[in-house]
């Protein structure tokens, strides 16, 4: 069933969702650092500088190249462009894919609402009223645009039309959401559906996820066949400052999951130190601190351990372990509060062939 989405104040301005100039046919990269960063002639730190790159900035991705590792780092995965290179894990694979906006809204178990995921390198958010989470606040107090990123997985429960005639939609956050909701142009947005979230392999048997920390990996079996594999980022074993911390440390044993959502807002640790994220999409927590398996798109640096405690996957390989991991969740409501021993273990190891 379908039904007119709820109707809010007009936006009165078009917020465009992307530059033109990007391509919808070509790979593309993000500039995911969070600040600028240098292309190089060569893939090597020590090649000429070609240009510097901003926050956000977008270039074509030619292909992946190993080169030469940064001083005290672990990755030489460089990305080439068409004027030069890039070291990868500060590159986001994007792609720019807009999407023929819906005029209404599909209605759930909870009301009208749908989950959608941003399928374009970035979108600009307009914020409906003042912040209430710590990243906006730093974002507008330093003046930088609140956006949404490639992959991330948000909920739509609106469409309005903008006195320029441009289809808003009304983006909010369905779990864990401080308060915060949004208007963004709709054309960033493709709709999730229950056929591409389908379950993987339902009826096999012994189903585990293993993590190891030591090669960071990811592997799911059942039984004793390995069906899947990826790289993942795990508790970062260092500070900013190149200190060895321990409170970061994924946690070593294995987990019952107690919680698996499409999509939810992050947050924990303390100013400086801590995070607050939205929109983090195929999360599994499998530990009473919150530790979880789920999508990361604010790096690309897989195989290096740098998470708070986290399993961080790429987008494609989080939704992979989401759909094939026990319980199944569909987009209506895209939660499960798992309990009991229904939910498929996860193993995190150390010094284990």
């Amino acid at each position: 069933m379908i039904t007119a989405g709820a109707i809010f104040i007009k936006p009165g301005k078009i917020w465009q969702y992307s530059n033109a100039q990007w391509d919808t046919n070509a790979q593309l990269g993000r500039n995911c650092s969070g600040g600028m960063i240098t292309m190089r002639a060569k893939p090597s730190i020590d090649s000429a500088k070609v240009k510097d790159l901003y926050e956000d900035e977008v270039v074509v991705w030619n292909q992946e190249v190993i080169g030469e590792a940064p001083l005290g780092v672990l990755s030489r995965r460089w990305v080439e462009t068409p004027e030069g290179y890039l070291y990868a894990p500060n590159v986001q694979p994007v792609r720019n894919n807009p999407n023929e906006p819906l005029t209404s809204l599909p209605v759930t178990s909870e009301g009208t609402g749908m989950w959608a995921e941003v399928s374009v390198p970035y979108v600009d958010l307009v914020l409906e009223k003042a912040p209430s989470s710590p990243w906006l606040k730093e974002y507008l107090e330093t003046g930088r645009k609140p956006r949404l990123y490639y992959s991330q997985v948000m909920w739509i429960d609106g469409v309005s039309q903008n006195d320029q005639g441009q289809l808003m939609y009304h983006v909010n956050e369905k779990y864990g959401n401080p308060g915060d909701a949004f208007w963004a142009d709709a054309r960033a947005f493709r709709r999730l559906t229950d056929e591409e979230i389908s379950p993987i392999n339902p009826d096999a048997v012994d189903k585990r996820i293993v993590v190891h920390l030591n090669y960071q990996t990811l592997s799911c079996y059942e039984g004793n066949n390995e069906v899947f594999f990826c790289r993942v980022s795990t508790g970062a074993k260092f500070d900013a400052e190149g200190n060895v911390v321990e409170k970061w440390a994924t946690p070593i044993g294995a987990h019952q999951p107690w919680r698996k959502v499409i999509s939810i807002h992050m947050a924990g640790g303390s100013t400086g130190s801590g995070y607050d994220t939205p929109g983090i999409a195929w999360t599994m927590l499998f530990d009473k601190d919150g530790a979880a398996i789920h999508s990361t798109f604010w790096h690309n640096d897989f195989g290096t351990p740098r998470s708070h405690g986290c399993v961080n996957a790429r987008p494609e390989d989080a939704k992979w372990i989401f759909r094939w991991s026990l319980p199944q969740v569909l987009t209506d409501p895209g939660n499960y509060d798992i309990s009991g021993p229904v939910g498929t273990v996860v193993d995190v190891v150390e010094n284990r062939a």
